[in-house]
């Protein structure tokens, strides 16, 4: 899976998609993560990617002229499955949203900016709009993050234990039920008996109580 995220600021970035989970992805062929810094595209001389809003209200809105060669430079090369674009408006990303989108083979991440984008960008190059919640940031690259993050991990081999995806939350529209690990008991405080009882039909019944029982204390909304 191949994902381009455009940004005015890609340093906040590399540092991310350079350890961990992301790295070990894409050093296996799994993920294909690349940014792209806006500015590249721009021809002013002071290589200036925003400018103030027509109608006089507050802020700089970013400029439609170096976006649009970015996004025409990338589809001259390949197509596109989805062009998204991180706006606190846009749908709420969830697990099934990151579903989805793990399935797609490349996908363009445009990173919104100061009071956001040419609005004309969004009526004629977007494809989708998503927001990680109803917040503002300083900039579109934390939920560029957060969305690869998320999907990548999905991608089959990426994690060690695939199953484990399975189980998290969310994917069932639940909450994972409780875990533990050694020492089974420390300071009194034991791990439920069921747990080291060996019986996985047992196990799977706690742990499917267990969710239940946490989705309708703490996040009752899911089960609508």
């Amino acid at each position: 899976m191949r994902i381009d995220i455009l940004t005015v600021f890609p340093d906040m970035l590399e540092g991310f998609f350079n350890c961990s989970m992301m790295a070990r992805a894409q050093k296996a062929g799994l993920a294909d993560i690349h940014l792209h810094d806006i500015r590249d595209y721009t021809t002013d001389k002071h290589h200036k990617t925003d400018d103030y809003p027509f109608g006089g209200c507050a802020g700089l809105v970013m400029k439609i002229e170096p976006i649009d060669r970015l996004i025409t430079d990338l589809k001259s090369q390949r197509e596109y499955d989805e062009v998204i674009y991180t706006s606190p408006d846009g749908e709420q990303f969830n697990q099934k949203t990151a579903n989805s989108l793990s399935l797609l083979n490349n996908i363009i991440i445009l990173c919104g900016h100061y009071k956001g984008i040419d609005y004309r960008i969004r009526e004629h190059l977007i494809t989708r709009e998503i927001s990680i919640g109803d917040y503002v940031l300083t900039g579109g690259e934390l939920a560029a993050a957060v969305m690869t993050d998320s999907i990548v991990r999905l991608i089959p081999g990426v994690l060690s234990d695939e199953q484990s995806a399975l189980s998290d939350c969310f994917q069932d529209n639940l909450l994972a039920p409780p875990v533990y690990t050694r020492p089974a008991d420390y300071k009194g405080w034991r791990v439920p008996d069921v747990l080291l009882s060996g019986n996985q039909a047992l196990i799977d019944d706690w742990e499917f109580q267990q969710s239940m029982e946490r989705t309708k204390r703490l996040r009752p909304d899911l089960l609508k």
